[in-house]
């Protein structure tokens, strides 16, 4: 049975070591922390779980893979360290904290033949498999664009802006939706409570297919949100991760252009259908990412998202943020006459 060990039991620590103890395919046998609470707290919950406080005593140790849940500017040296320790790695995302660590991960795994697996976990719901099986069988028709929001009134993070937080997600689950890696990238942001630290912005991103996509994030909203709007020719879906009992919602809505049948213009109608909301799986995403990390070692295959797809992710994101340093700025004009004041 393979031996797993967990690197990082602090904020997401917890949930990983419930899953991997859950899982039947594999043996959570070790746990390393350098925080002697965090790593107490494991080994009294887990009494076989082994505790280390160096990372390398436990890479020399029979673990054959291991979780990573660190803070992200850790994530490079301890993929690093532990693909050449021999050790298959699933980390949390994103996969590093630029595209030239994230790239020299990937070619690592590639060379040492070891399973790396980025851990987008949104990639492993139900909700958003039903939306990537909707798109691919052609009920949307062509798409034509997609608005994600994901905001909420909080956490801040300490080690990272809202973009690197957040976005994240969402740039990963368009890449599984469109199986396309985007032409375009751009974003804006602005630090409205900790100083020269993004806690709000919005990216932008064009595909090949020509289809757009734009992506709303904050952790100073007074409302969690986490909806995604797919529209198509053909239809339109609303995916509503906050909703308890409808997270996807299937409109037949649209718009018909006809030919006009003389030298008239155009004419447009509104084509307005019944909406469908589908049954859903209620398993834990963090379960199937855990299993489909764990088969693809034993089964010598690649995951979906893979050392190649983390770095995607990871290039988007720093091209988007690259993009704010680079805007063009508007022409002066007249300047406005403040509504309300004589």
């Amino acid at each position: 049975m393979l031996k797993v060990g967990l690197i990082g039991a602090g904020y997401w620590g917890p949930n990983l070591a419930r899953v991997l103890n859950q899982n039947r395919k594999c043996n959570f046998s070790a746990c390393c922390d350098v925080n002697p609470k965090n790593l107490e707290n494991i080994t009294c919950q887990y009494p076989t779980v082994r505790g280390f406080s160096s990372t390398i005593q436990m890479l020399e140790s029979d673990v054959d893979a291991v979780v990573i849940a660190t803070p992200i500017g850790t994530h490079f040296e301890l993929v690093r360290q532990a693909l050449n320790a021999g050790k298959h790695v699933l980390v949390e995302k994103p996969l590093a904290h630029n595209s030239a660590c994230a790239d020299e991960l990937a070619a690592l795994a590639n060379r040492k033949r070891l399973t790396l697996m980025t851990g987008h976990t949104f990639i492993y719901s139900p909700p958003v498999i039903k939306v990537k099986e909707l798109i691919d069988s052609g009920m949307l028709g062509d798409l034509f664009y997609i608005s994600l929001s994901r905001v909420n009134l909080g956490l801040f993070q300490k080690d990272v802006d809202v973009i690197w937080d957040l976005a994240v997600h969402d740039v990963s689950i368009l890449l599984y939706w469109l199986n396309q890696v985007p032409t375009q990238a751009q974003s804006f942001g602005r630090a409205c409570v900790q100083q020269n630290k993004n806690d709000v912005a919005f990216l932008w991103l064009q595909f090949p297919s020509g289809l757009i996509a734009s992506i709303e994030i904050s952790w100073l909203s007074p409302q969690k949100m986490r909806r995604s709007i797919v529209v198509g020719s053909k239809r339109m879906v609303v995916y509503d991760d906050t909703d308890p009992s409808e997270k996807i919602k299937i409109y037949d809505r649209g718009v018909v252009l006809h030919q006009p049948e003389s030298f008239g213009e155009f004419q447009l109608t509104y084509r307005v259908g019944d909406m469908v909301a589908p049954n859903l799986s209620n398993v834990e995403p963090l379960v199937s990412e855990v299993e489909h990390f764990i088969d693809c070692v034993e089964n010598h295959t690649t995951p979906l998202t893979d050392g190649v797809f983390g770095a995607a992710v990871v290039r988007i994101l720093e091209t988007a943020v690259r993009s704010s340093r680079n805007a063009v700025p508007v022409p002066d004009g007249p300047e406005l006459v403040a509504l309300g004041k004589s």
